[in-house]
């Protein structure tokens, strides 16, 4: 039995994270920051790495900081880790059935992308899983001041598309973003039941 994703009644507009979400990129990230940790003698597991998921490079490694009792400068590794990440981004693929949806009311709705990573790497994104003719509204980490948990990158979306918070629907994998989306007083939609991630390939 196929799942399917469903618009709920009332929703006047779609808002969509990005990594995890629109894009099976997860693992690629989760590799990068493996990578880049390792010389910092930090053994990164999939478990604790999705459980920061849709939070900025440099927040995450914050929090790795203090999990982990090491003392890494979080912009110079953030840094390193998004180069390590554009290496390798060329390996992602869609989340068929998220994009299916978003290609289904382009031109219907109104509809933005809210993400907690850099304009530059989500726009690469985009262009890779072949979505970026769809998306007119971008809200990345480079224009807020809030990360996620924090519900400023979805309002930022709502206030772009100019649909009140309450008729918004979200599409999203993490739970800071999942977070972020109840604070706005939007609508959520999990993604996680609609594809597997698979880090065997890391």
């Amino acid at each position: 039995m196929e799942k399917k994703l469903e618009i709920y009644p009332g929703t006047k507009a779609l808002i969509f994270d990005l990594d995890g979400t629109l894009a099976d990129n997860m693992p690629i990230h989760f590799l990068a920051f493996r990578n880049v940790l390792k010389e910092y003698k930090v053994d990164l597991k999939p478990e604790l790495f999705m459980s920061l998921a849709g939070v900025p490079a440099v927040e995450t490694i914050a929090h790795y900081n203090e999990i982990f009792g090491v003392q890494m400068d979080p912009e110079k590794v953030g840094h390193q880790k998004e180069a390590e990440y554009e290496k390798i981004m060329h390996k992602m693929k869609p989340v068929e059935p998220v994009v299916a949806l978003l290609k289904k009311y382009h031109g219907k709705l109104p509809m933005a992308v809210g993400t907690g990573g850099y304009r530059r790497l989500a726009e690469r994104t985009m262009q890779i899983i072949g979505i970026d003719q769809y998306v007119d509204i971008l809200v990345s980490a480079d224009d807020v001041q809030h990360p996620k948990p924090h519900p400023e990158t979805f309002l930022k979306c709502a206030e772009k598309m100019g649909v009140a918070p309450e008729f918004c629907q979200v599409f999203e994998d993490g739970e800071p973003g999942m977070q972020a989306a109840r604070t706005a007083g939007m609508m959520v939609t999990s993604v996680n039941d609609f594809y597997e991630m698979d880090f065997s390939l890391v």
